[in-house]
């Protein structure tokens, strides 16, 4: 499960997360890897975080509900791949309720996989976003 501390909750952040991204899809979700923004406070160097965006056209409550259940499962371990201080937006599309536990996990794993190589982060260099 995911803790409330890696969890992506203002839409400022979700905002952020998506304006500023590498972007990488499947035909279950769509997912964004951007830097969060800094609030008064915070640690620049604080754990990557996630957030979930599952509208309507998943499905009803229960649908989307299950659907963001899972991939707030499936994505706790992969946020270690993630940049510190760096977020990652899960938008999930119409086909992600039907989809199976593993298809959805490969679906995420892989699309993640490529933000993470479009996003060059070296020890010594500041992350840069290309595309």
């Amino acid at each position: 499960m995911l803790p409330g501390q890696r969890r992506i909750r203002r839409a400022d952040e979700f905002r952020a997360v998506m304006r500023g991204s590498a972007r990488a899809g499947s035909a279950t979700l769509v997912v964004h890897l951007g830097r969060l923004p800094e609030h008064p406070g915070q640690d620049a160097q604080a754990p990557a975080r996630a957030g979930f965006v599952v509208g309507r056209s998943v499905g009803g409550a229960v649908a989307r509900n299950r659907v963001r259940r899972r991939l707030r499962h499936d994505i706790a371990p992969l946020l270690d791949q993630v940049p510190a201080g760096w977020g990652v937006v899960v938008r999930a599309l119409p086909g992600a309720a039907g989809a199976t536990g593993p298809v959805l996990r490969a679906d995420l794993a892989a699309a993640l996989r490529r933000c993470v190589t479009r996003v060059g982060h070296g020890p010594e260099t500041e992350p840069v976003v290309s595309r």
